[in-house]
């Protein structure tokens, strides 16, 4: 399990984070986006070290970036508060919370990653409860949130709206059920589903057919089929850890519902939206056209 782990946490600090902040914002977090790998490879080599000083070291520079990250997060809270009209809204847009949530979800994978490398039972947490937090907080956290809101961005349908704000709730109820028990962490794997399968229905049902070439479209069914499935496993574990059925152990749910949120959801997902915000390619065959702007990324 150990190595499978490792496996998927790399994938999502190296490739899904950065891949994730340009669709964000491709202007102001380009910077970001271009020197994320500098903090993200250290962070991934770590896992292969030991734990002690040198893996402790490489997990505090990918903490110290993903502390950075989500300091933007709270400076685009606040940017949105001080635009608010006396008398408005003053909590950002379905949209714009699950992108202040994917913001700061690597910064609790990166804590968790500090502790675990340096051998030390964070709220006194297992080592491998917090190594599985890594993974959890970069998927779960930071793409799926990133995905709700790009959905619901797009869309503005009532199931999309309802994932924007569902996914972060649950992701935040399952990091509260950590300390406080199973049925909790259960009440926070419900609601977390139920979004994501408002994804998928979102995705299949309308992002799909209108895709502009079957590339996307293929993309977007695998990623919604997968998370179906995912997120049935998900469910299933919680629901076992609460109750005692009988439920997946930590190392089938990491070869199915890790590997599947990982690629086939989290990849497929971000590959379909970066192919999605981009221009089309004029035709060599006829005078070039004026190519749209990409649609706009989802702000609080």
């Amino acid at each position: 399990m150990t190595v499978l782990v490792n496996l998927i946490v790399a994938l999502g600090a190296v490739c899904a984070v950065p891949l994730g902040l340009r669709l964000i914002d491709p202007v102001g977090l380009r910077r970001a986006a271009r020197l994320w790998p500098l903090a993200a490879v250290p962070g991934a080599l770590c896992l292969w070290l030991p734990r002690g000083p040198a893996a402790t070291a490489l997990a505090l520079l990918y903490a110290a970036a993903a502390l950075a990250l989500a300091a933007t997060a709270g400076a685009r809270l606040r940017q949105g508060l001080a635009g608010t009209r006396p008398g408005g809204r003053r909590l950002p847009d379905p949209a714009g919370a699950a992108v202040l949530t994917a913001l700061v979800s690597p910064s609790v994978a990166a804590t968790a990653l500090v502790a675990e490398r340096a051998g030390y039972p964070l709220f006194g947490f297992d080592l491998d409860v917090l190594a599985l937090t890594v993974p959890h907080f970069h998927f779960a956290g930071f793409t799926a949130a990133l995905v709700a809101g790009l959905v619901c961005r797009s869309s503005g349908t009532r199931p999309a709206r309802w994932a924007a704000y569902s996914v972060p709730a649950g992701t935040l109820l399952v990091l509260l059920g950590y300390f406080v028990d199973d049925w909790a962490e259960l009440l926070g794997a419900v609601v977390l589903t139920t979004g994501m399968w408002a994804v998928a229905l979102v995705t299949w049902r309308d992002l799909r057919p209108a895709a502009r070439d079957r590339t996307t479209a293929a993309l977007l069914g695998v990623s919604a089929a997968v998370l179906v499935a995912a997120m049935l496993l998900a469910l299933w574990w919680a629901a076992g850890e609460a109750t005692g059925i009988v439920h997946p152990t930590l190392t089938w749910m990491a070869a199915t519902h890790g590997l599947g949120n990982a690629l086939g959801f989290a990849l497929c997902s971000l590959l379909a939206w970066r192919r999605l915000t981009a221009p089309p390619v004029p035709s060599s065959s006829s005078a070039p056209p004026v190519a749209p702007a990409p649609a706009p990324a989802p702000r609080p």
